[in-house]
């Protein structure tokens, strides 16, 4: 498997300036991410602790880590001292977990609440009304080591695009309660839209896309 570095090219000239492109990298070889990186891209997003870890203890120290899949908290402490921004935090126990972790590591991580838009149940994330009632009453003031900077949604897998964009809308606007709540400055990530979806992502008023067979091709899991 390698890098596509002109479907990459391609998608980076086609983005809006304030867009952050986010290389998911789960299941590729060092050499692919090597590849993207020397074509500029520094925004790598990892599923699995595991992998995150190994990749970041040998690839250049200037990548810039998002952990983007579920998150079992035994695993934290192994991705705490160097995670740039975790996007799916979806439950109260991860946060109580990684304030240990970054205190423990001497740090404030960046972290995304992870809401549930789609019709899936097995998807993961908080409900639209647990974030705004975190973000109504500042809940985040008990853990000094960890700082919400946005939102984060995966939506429905399904070839319906309109559904597609009302769960995006309905994300931003959560994101947009968020910002009346605790300030522009502070809330300024939101991450929604992969490979499929990310033009309509990116047209609700999604920041941050991520997008992994459009610049590796279609995964083998190992």
């Amino acid at each position: 498997m390698s890098a596509n570095i002109e479907a990459y090219r391609d998608l980076m000239a086609s983005l809006p300036a304030e867009a952050t492109l986010i290389a998911v990298s789960k299941f590729q070889p060092n050499e692919a991410i090597e590849a993207l990186y020397a074509a500029g891209q520094r925004d790598f997003g990892e599923n699995r602790v595991q992998e995150l870890a190994s990749k970041a203890a040998v690839l250049p120290k200037d990548i810039r880590w998002h952990m983007i899949g579920r998150i079992q908290t035994n695993k934290i402490r192994e991705f705490a001292p160097f995670v740039h921004l975790v996007h799916s935090v979806d439950r109260t126990d991860v946060l109580t977990v990684l304030q240990k972790e970054a205190a423990r590591a001497e740090r404030t991580i960046d972290i995304l609440l992870q809401v549930h838009i789609a019709q899936e149940e097995t998807k993961a994330g908080f409900s639209p009304e647990e974030v705004l009632g975190l973000c109504a009453v500042n809940a985040f003031n008990e853990y000094p080591n960890l700082r919400l900077v946005g939102l984060m949604g995966m939506a429905s897998f399904t070839e319906d695009r309109d559904q597609v964009r009302r769960e995006f809308s309905l994300l931003a606007s959560l994101f947009r309660n968020a910002q009346e709540a605790l300030g522009k400055e502070q809330i300024r990530v939101l991450s929604m839209g992969m490979s499929g979806d990310y033009d309509l992502a990116l047209a609700e008023g999604g920041n941050h896309i991520r997008v992994g067979s459009l610049l590796f091709g279609a995964r083998s899991s190992q």
